[in-house]
């Protein structure tokens, strides 16, 4: 027969069975106790004379004292010593229990925070991987445009007329920008960018936010709602998590026309708790993401009145469904524009 190896039992911890009981200072006490008083006992009805002119009756009554003068002390010794001993396993047994509901709290604890830690790790690698994709279109873009100066997004083509039978041309006047020329940016080209790349290989998204970024408004949009999303990723907050009340094209058409305050109240859809709480946390000790969140707020103000001009309710409501349009009702709700 083969030898097998002897193994020990694993260990528990705190949930080990409690080792056998002990002779403690109590015991030991309650024993020297009993014997000092057994002894005193003894030797005090040794020495003192007895009577025997007292009857049976009066003997029996005499032992009767005797074993409760000499019994009833030691009784009470040991209750005492039971009770201490009880009290001391009592102690024992609730640290035992206090140190099982910190372990679990513990391991609660240490769970959660290694779950959020590699849920943002992967955003965090979603957004760098979207934030390095940009940086390429932004330099590719740089390449061929200029410092241009404030132009409406959705600007119509340059007026072309016919030269002396040759092909039409542009009649551009004397210091027209070279913005002038561009063709106009769509308005689904503006959607599209507005709600950023889904991936790095969203072709679509990445062409839509080249075109966006050649128009200088649409492109301070585009750069404030990054830098607004970049900070609220800071705080564990992003977009694709909300789920906000949707608001009616109309209300998004006064929100255009300038009413403010509770005509517009339901622009603010976000409802999610702790997302408000923490931007607004934010915004009032944080004084870089208080000024980047405001001037958010005036970028997307200034250019979804001119997008509202000439938008359909169909295209006011997909605009209201990107990222860059959540980040406006949650960063507007705490800054009190819908109050």
């Amino acid at each position: 027969m083969s030898d097998r190896p002897e193994t020990s039992p694993t260990s528990l911890g705190i949930y080990d069975k409690l080792s056998k009981a002990r002779i403690t200072g109590v015991e030991v006490i309650a024993l020297v106790l009993s014997v000092l008083w057994l002894s005193a006992a003894g030797l005090f009805f040794l020495l003192i004379p007895s009577s025997d002119a007292t009857g049976s009756s009066g003997n029996l009554l005499q032992f009767v004292m005797t074993m409760l003068a000499i019994f009833l002390p030691l009784a009470m010794i040991w209750v005492a010593a039971v009770a201490a001993r009880s009290s001391r396993v009592m102690r024992e047994e609730s640290k035992r229990l206090q140190s099982a509901i910190d372990a679990i709290r513990q391991a609660y604890v240490t769970q959660n925070q290694t779950r959020n830690t590699v849920s943002e790790a992967s955003v965090a690698r979603k957004l760098d991987e979207i934030a390095a994709a940009q940086r390429k279109t932004e330099t590719a873009i740089a390449t061929f445009s200029t410092s241009r100066g404030s132009a409406a997004v959705f600007k119509p083509r340059a007026t072309m007329v016919a030269t002396g039978g040759k092909e039409d041309q542009a009649a551009l006047p004397l210091g027209t920008s070279a913005e002038d020329i561009l063709p106009p940016l769509e308005r689904k080209d503006f959607i599209r960018a507005l709600n950023f790349p889904e991936t790095v290989n969203d072709k679509e998204g990445f062409a839509a936010l080249r075109r966006a970024l050649k128009d200088r408004s649409a492109s301070q949009l585009i750069q404030a709602s990054q830098d607004v999303l970049t900070l609220l990723s800071q705080e564990g907050i992003y977009m694709d998590d909300l789920r906000p009340d949707m608001a009616r094209p109309e209300v998004w058409r006064r929100f255009a026309e300038g009413e403010r305050g509770r005509a517009i109240a339901t622009l603010g859809g976000v409802r999610d708790r702790s997302s408000l709480a923490l931007a607004g946390a934010r915004m009032r000790n944080d004084g870089i993401f208080r000024d980047a969140a405001h001037h958010f707020l005036r970028r997307f103000d200034a250019m979804f009145a001119q997008f509202a001009e000439t938008a359909t309710d169909t295209e006011i409501s997909e605009l209201a469904d990107t990222r860059t349009a959540r980040a406006f009702m949650l960063l507007g709700r705490v800054a009190g524009t819908f109050n």
